[in-house]
């Protein structure tokens, strides 16, 4: 990347769209600020053509997603994991099995049905740039993918602190629910920070275990797509972040480091982000259509009631 940058000619568009990038890797831009702030700059024609965006971002996921696997508290995973193993198993295998009936239904290009369904399950934009580069999703596929995501995200925020209070849930059914049914750990924690203390610890720590299971969603889709491209159905950065699990867990005297690492891979990602809104054109929306979108609020709408019956009904 830094030898493509000393190649670039720095005009002006140039200069703002590398600024921006470097605004990205600050705390004060959010996953889905960063999406908009590249799809603006796209739609102003404001995206170097000298930079391939989609090249550089593909490396870059992988590098963030090994550095978040130094942020997950594998003990701690496991144990919340167990303790709501049922409602995690089958709502990942319920949403990942809907997601491939609708994506057919709805005539939906299969991998980026597949991404929408993967980030419904588990957790949104990380799941999606995990699985992305596990199944060879071109740009296009990944940006629809990540922008439906974000903009269920944003509703979230708001409509379900107030179905939680319309319906008196205690704050720690609410956390799960929200853990459950909402797709990217910021929103989970936003949503579920606005109910309470309770509600935001039990949300964020049944998240992150939830993290867990890009491991095994990933190779599963990597198989599933291997027939599509020559290249090795296995993911080597999943297996890097599993190594970096295991690291930060049997040499905890490191801590510190490890979380300088996951802190710094959170704003690679966000970075990232940038780069696919980049590559996010009008152009490209339209010729996807309204059928993405419709995907995805269609696995979020069932995710959510059948979650919410469940918490309510048996816990």
């Amino acid at each position: 990347m830094l030898i493509a940058l000393t190649k670039i000619k720095f005009n002006k568009p140039t200069v703002i769209f590398l600024s921006v990038a470097c605004l990205c890797l600050s705390p004060i831009i959010s996953s889905p600020i960063a999406l908009v702030l590249g799809f603006t700059l796209a739609t102003l024609g404001l995206v170097p053509q000298q930079i391939n965006t989609a090249v550089v971002t593909k490396k870059l996921l992988a590098y963030s997603i090994i550095g978040l696997g130094f942020g997950i508290n594998l003990q701690q995973a496991i144990k919340i994991s167990s303790n709501n193993i049922g409602i995690i198993i089958c709502s990942i295998t319920m949403t990942l099995l809907l997601g491939t009936v609708f994506t057919r239904i709805l005539k939906i290009k299969p991998k980026m049905g597949h991404l929408i369904a993967s980030g419904t399950a588990i957790c949104g934009g990380s799941a999606i740039a995990a699985v992305a580069p596990s199944i060879d999703a071109n740009a296009d596929e990944t940006s629809h993918a990540l922008a439906t995501v974000f903009i269920l995200n944003s509703l979230a925020l708001f409509i379900f602190p107030l179905v939680g209070h319309s319906l008196a849930m205690s704050q720690h059914d609410f956390g799960i629910w929200s853990a459950i049914a909402i797709h990217d750990t910021s929103s989970v924690v936003g949503a579920a920070g606005a109910y309470g203390d309770e509600a935001l610890q039990t949300a964020t720590t049944l998240k992150l275990a939830r993290a867990l299971w890009i491991i095994p969603v990933a190779f599963i889709s990597a198989l599933i797509f291997k027939g599509e491209s020559k290249k090795t159905p296995v993911p080597l950065f999943i297996i890097f972040y599993c190594v970096a699990i295991l690291v930060a867990f049997y040499l905890p005297q490191f801590e510190v480091i490890y979380q300088s690492i996951f802190i710094v891979s959170k704003r690679l990602l966000v970075l990232c982000l940038f780069l696919i809104g980049a590559g996010l054109t009008i152009k490209s929306i339209k010729s996807a259509g309204i059928r993405p979108l419709l995907l995805g609020l269609t696995l979020w709408s069932i995710i959510s009631v059948s979650s919410l019956s469940y918490i309510l009904l048996f816990m």
